[in-house]
């Protein structure tokens, strides 16, 4: 296999097949579209543009364009205009029409994308499983035999992705929003770090934590769509993973993995190890004090409630009830709690980022489960609920890390044939993107032959 050989479906291989006459931007779009009404990717999506889509993929300036007219989707908290933004809930159904898309779906459109739908998130975004009572879950694509959670709150956005109907999932990352569905649907899912693309036109969970981002098939796609949300040119490296210092934290994110994830992720320790990259695990101490740093329910709590306050007061009982207590758990923080938890996160950054000194990239699970059955999650009693927080909290584990470190992470595919999809998260602190997406390229190619065997 070349450096960085890439499957055939990924975005960048479909351009390059178009541009040589070996396929046409409206044969995908037609693909797109079947896969979109299909019964894996049809509760994906709560709202499919069809007619628009086919009108925008039509147009020969935007098929000479960098995405080509290709499909993408957008998740549902983000600004269309002319439409109102729901944020997967039944409360702001009839909210006013956005006066203009939101700068992240216009930069896509401006770069030649074709937008399909707007795709199924958990409501307002606080979540990890991916379920929503309002609508149909989604189901992973992984599994055909059994219902399993897509992860969230990107759910639809992943399947979308995975599902062969869009190739740019375009979505949002709070405590891994992003990265969770990545990894349990088996695509690749970027959080950059959160200055770099605009928050403005998404309906804020935590305005400290929120980044908008991406999922899409492969690193080098998610080098594309990075470029074009973010508005800069990644500076790319072709330097071999003999090149890099590669730091495991042993603290708290190798707890608890079950078997799949385990052998997945010592299977791609040892391969990153035998294509040269130095590999050392460290203790990582501070991760310990995330749990008495957001005793008093971190940032998206209480940014969550200021934002919601309102709403609750006027429309609560239309809420889901997971997701409503949660929010009013933020009721309860005061003033200086809230500036003191400003005050912890900047002094543990500092205590991490110096932790981290002399490794170039980070390596670990991105979540330590496979994705569970939806009926073990689903709404419904006492146990259900119990064992959402339960899988909630597992999930959150490993990326929100990275989002209270304000940096950078991304999930690429570990797993092997015929297991259950798992992911490899690389990531560092605020600014390290481009190494994290060059080191996260050469692991994608030194893992393909386990991936893509």
């Amino acid at each position: 296999m070349s450096p960085h050989a890439q499957p055939p479906h990924d975005l960048i291989a479909t351009l390059e097949r178009i541009r040589a006459g070996r396929g046409s931007t409206a044969a995908e779009l037609d693909r797109a579209l079947e896969a979109a009404d299909s019964p894996v990717c049809a509760p994906a999506f709560l709202k499919t543009f069809r007619d628009q889509a086919l009108q925008q993929a039509a147009d020969p300036a935007r098929q000479a364009l960098p995405l080509g007219g290709l499909p993408v989707s957008v998740k549902d908290l983000f600004d269309l205009a002319g439409q109102p933004t729901p944020a997967g809930s039944r409360v702001l159904a009839d909210a006013p029409a956005a006066q203009r898309d939101a700068p992240a779906v216009a930069r896509l459109k401006a770069a030649g994308a074709t937008v399909l739908g707007r795709t199924h998130m958990t409501e307002f975004a606080f979540s990890g499983v991916g379920t929503n009572p309002h609508f149909r879950t989604p189901a992973n694509p992984a599994d055909a035999a059994t219902p399993r959670i897509p992860g969230g709150s990107s759910s639809g956005a992943a399947v979308s992705v995975a599902g062969g109907a869009a190739f740019i999932g375009l979505g949002s990352d709070t405590g891994g929003s992003i990265r969770i569905p990545a990894a349990l649907c088996g695509i690749v899912g970027f959080k950059n770090t959160q200055r770099l693309t605009p928050l403005e036109g998404a309906l804020p969970l935590s305005a400290t934590l929120d980044t908008v981002c991406a999922m899409t098939r492969s690193v080098r796609d998610a080098i594309l769509a990075h470029e074009i949300l973010a508005g800069r040119q990644v500076v790319r490296s072709t330097a071999p993973l003999r090149a890099y210092r590669l730091a495991v934290p042993c603290t708290q994110m190798l707890d608890g993995l079950d078997a799949t994830v385990a052998a997945a992720f010592e299977r791609a320790l040892d391969r990153l190890r035998s294509a040269g990259a130095t590999v050392q695990e460290i203790e990582l101490d501070a991760i310990r004090d995330l749990g008495s740093i957001q005793a008093t329910g971190g940032f998206s709590a209480a940014e969550s409630f200021a934002w919601h306050r309102s709403l609750l007061e006027a429309r609560g009982d239309g809420y889901d009830p997971r997701v409503r207590a949660r929010i009013e758990r933020g009721a309860g923080m005061k003033a200086h709690e809230y500036l003191e938890l400003i005050r912890a996160r900047r002094d543990w950054i500092a205590r991490v980022e110096a932790s981290l000194r002399g490794f170039d990239a980070v390596l670990s699970p991105t979540v330590p489960i496979v994705a569970p059955p939806i009926a073990q999650v689903a709404p419904g009693d006492a146990s259900r609920d119990e064992a959402f927080f339960r899988v909630n909290a597992l999930l959150l584990r490993n990326p929100s890390v990275v989002n209270m470190l304000d940096g950078c992470a991304i999930s690429i595919p570990c797993h092997g044939a015929g297991e259950l999809p798992v992911g490899l998260m690389i990531w560092q602190s605020a600014m390290r993107d481009d190494t994290v997406l060059n080191v996260a390229q050469q692991a994608e190619t030194a893992l393909a032959s386990i991936t893509r065997p």
